[in-house]
């Protein structure tokens, strides 16, 4: 479809929709999907509960705009350089797709598709993208990109007929890559290990626990038979370099464990495990709380921060590592947020021009040393915020990073 195409169409489109709306008549097409009321929180997240909220494609840029508190970073609206010299001026959603992967056909900078979505009033779920849709890329007067659902991939003329959609909303970032931090909880505080439920024992003296392996628990006394715990093991904790202070302890997922026979000492039966279960590990409330669907957004206000942990310890940071870093919704860091990672400079000797190299040193006699710049080396997307620290994934790396590495506004 060319650009002039594709511009007569959305133009004749909206004539149309102004014709229908003079004359009292209902729309008569509509997507087949639910509608979704958008849902606006009323403040940031005071607790380390996952939000209950599921926010859509563009209300999590609307949430982080209300509560910037007048500390918003002021942009202008993109223009057509924020545009990949390869974009497409149309593309189909597949199965499969993500959010931040369809910004990237577009986009030089894939978190500002909030800045050029353009919200369809025509379609019931506009803010949502669904395998399917056709997206079209076009231009306002004013020189201002847009990119809008020029077909909706499920349409049905006659409004007697009841359909569900066959497939569900994309997500914004690859849903395996973060799966298990969804409905577990990753950081756990000081009070809430002492008071959880812990593995006591196994069969036989066993001293680890695998799939469908009996374990006996403490503290599951008045649960319900059937019900679901997360067995989490506790992880080093999280400590804010800058202030000392103790964010939590890492929660490291062993497995679930379903209650059988409560009791005193309870009998569970592990499944889904990731993970040997060992005595001691700690026992939680499974649950399916955190939203997948968000927008991906600048942050709201100033941040600097640093990768204070990375899962499962690996040495250097690449794409799809998890990190943990020491900012969070105090901070203006939730869900959708985007930083740049900056790898730190080394620390090099300096010994001055050759031919003064033995000259340049300390009053000790050692020679002077110097950090060099940081570099940009990623972008970190978060998942998951709490007060004082959040998860994010790393969702692109030119070079490899490590734990201290600073992240920033992009």
């Amino acid at each position: 479809m060319t650009f002039n195409h594709a511009f007569r169409t959305a133009r004749s489109v909206t004539l149309a929709a102004a014709a229908l709306s003079l004359c009292g008549c209902a729309t008569l097409f509509h997507r087949s999907h639910p509608v979704e009321e958008p849902v606006y929180p009323a403040a940031a997240t005071t607790s380390t509960a996952a939000p209950e909220v599921q926010l859509t494609a563009t209300e999590a840029a609307i949430q982080a705009d209300e509560r910037s508190e007048g500390q918003a970073v002021t942009t202008p609206a993109p223009t057509a350089e924020a545009i990949k010299a390869s974009a497409p001026s149309e593309y189909t959603v597949k199965r499969g797709d993500t959010l931040w992967g369809i910004s990237n056909v577009f986009l030089k900078n894939p978190w500002e598709w909030p800045e050029i979505w353009y919200v369809n009033p025509k379609i019931q779920n506009p803010h949502r993208i669904y395998p399917g849709d056709v997206l079209v890329l076009a231009y306002d007067r004013g020189g201002h990109p847009q990119i809008t659902i020029g077909m909706a991939g499920a349409l049905h003329l006659n409004p007697s007929l009841r359909s569900t959609p066959l497939d569900d909303a994309i997500p914004t970032i690859p849903y395996a890559s973060i799966a298990a931090f969804l409905s577990r909880p990753a950081v756990l505080s000081r009070e809430e290990v002492k008071k959880a439920p812990y593995v006591l024992a196994f069969p036989d003296e066993h001293q680890a626990a695998g799939d469908n392996q009996v374990v006996y628990a403490r503290g599951l006394a008045d649960s319900a038979t059937g019900a679901r715990y997360s067995v989490m093991h506790i992880g080093d904790p999280l400590v804010d370099p800058e202030s000392g202070k103790t964010l939590g302890y890492e929660g490291i997922y062993a497995a679930t464990a379903v209650v059988q026979r409560p009791a005193a000492v309870t009998r569970t039966v592990l499944v889904d495990a990731a993970r040997e279960t060992l005595r001691g590990d700690c026992m939680v409330p499974d649950s399916n709380t955190t939203p997948l669907t968000f927008s991906p957004r600048a942050p709201s206000q100033n941040v600097r921060g640093q990768i204070i942990s990375v899962i499962d310890n690996v040495e250097l940071i690449g794409q799809y590592d998890i990190v943990a870093i020491n900012r969070g919704a105090r901070d203006g860091v939730g869900p959708g947020t985007v930083l740049a990672i900056d790898e730190a400079g080394d620390v090099v000797p300096d010994r001055g021009p050759a031919s003064y190299a033995d000259t340049d040193r300390n009053i000790f006699g050692f020679t002077k040393s110097v950090r060099l710049p940081a570099e940009r080396a990623g972008t970190l997307l978060v998942f998951k915020s709490y007060d004082d620290m959040s998860f994010g994934l790393v969702v692109g790396a030119s070079t490899p990073m490590r734990v201290a590495d600073v992240v920033r506004n992009p």
